[in-house]
């Protein structure tokens, strides 16, 4: 069994409390009264979340990084982050994503010099946390966009947090498919390429169709680099996407959907077709 870890943030120092839960998760959980942010505290910079790109998320569970600075004069104890929506502040928040594995808090902050360290979460995206965990469990309305928390602590005691450093974008993520006939084809017939287009839905934790969404067909001729967009359909009730076209040269085709707030982009993987 792995451990459930507490982070308890309180006005004396960093805290690490484990106790044993009967499920293959790690959960983390923010606890005590909130400290207020202390001026004085270290100063935090260069924060990336998932080296700046949405976080997206399938059927399962992903871990993903965030990144910050920690300066002060005092030199730095430690430091955490979390994403967290819902409720007026990580502390009582209705949804948390936390580090996702055994760790101190000092651990996750690598000294530079006296003065500074670079810390590194790496934190825990789930659709299937257990039922004694319902903050941690993504669910199809969490999709969006997520503040990020902050705690650091330097070596005298004294701290700083920020619950809303920054926001970041959590989405279901999407897949595509593609298939071009017939192949090989003669020049100036008609080609058809059908497909379809899924996205996670994080209550079921299976993937289904994407209904109504805007996608691309696009075109690579053979020895290009770019793809050219050919036309734009729409995928129908059950996500299912089919597109026709005139063949001109060798190359090869596939479907591609920008995505949204709450969905990730996809594009198909590649169908070369042979013109005669």
């Amino acid at each position: 069994m792995k451990a459930r870890a507490l982070i308890a943030l309180t006005t004396g120092a960093l805290a690490l409390t484990a106790v044993a839960v009967p499920a293959a998760h790690a959960d983390y959980r923010l606890a005590g009264s909130a400290v207020a942010a202390a001026p004085s505290g270290p100063k935090i910079s260069n924060v990336s979340v998932n080296g700046g790109k949405d976080v997206t998320v399938g059927v399962s569970h992903r871990t993903f990084t965030v990144k910050f600075t920690l300066q002060d004069p005092d030199g730095i104890k430690g430091g955490v982050a979390a994403l967290w929506r819902g409720g007026p502040d990580a502390y009582r928040s209705d949804k948390l994503l936390a580090p996702g594995e055994d760790f101190t808090p000092e651990s996750l902050c690598k000294r530079v010099d006296a003065t500074t360290s670079h810390c590194t979460v790496k934190v825990l995206a789930d659709t299937d946390a257990p039922p004694e965990m319902p903050e941690d469990n993504l669910q199809n309305a969490d999709a969006g966009r997520w503040n990020l928390f902050v705690f650091a602590e330097d070596r005298t005691g004294k701290k700083t947090e920020n619950h809303k450093v920054t926001t970041h974008l959590v989405k279901r993520a999407a897949k595509a498919t593609a298939k071009a006939s017939p192949d090989p084809v003669k020049k100036g017939k008609t080609l058809t390429v059908a497909g379809s287009l899924t996205r996670a839905n994080w209550d079921t934790r299976k993937y289904a169709g994407f209904a109504g969404q805007s996608v691309k067909l696009q075109f690579k001729k053979k020895g290009a680099e770019a793809w050219t967009t050919v036309k734009t359909v729409s995928a129908d009730s059950r996500g299912k996407v089919e597109a026709t076209t005139k063949a001109s040269a060798d190359g090869s085709y596939r479907f591609t959907y920008g995505g949204s707030t709450t969905t990730g982009s996809a594009s198909s993987k590649a169908d070369a077709v042979d013109v005669t």
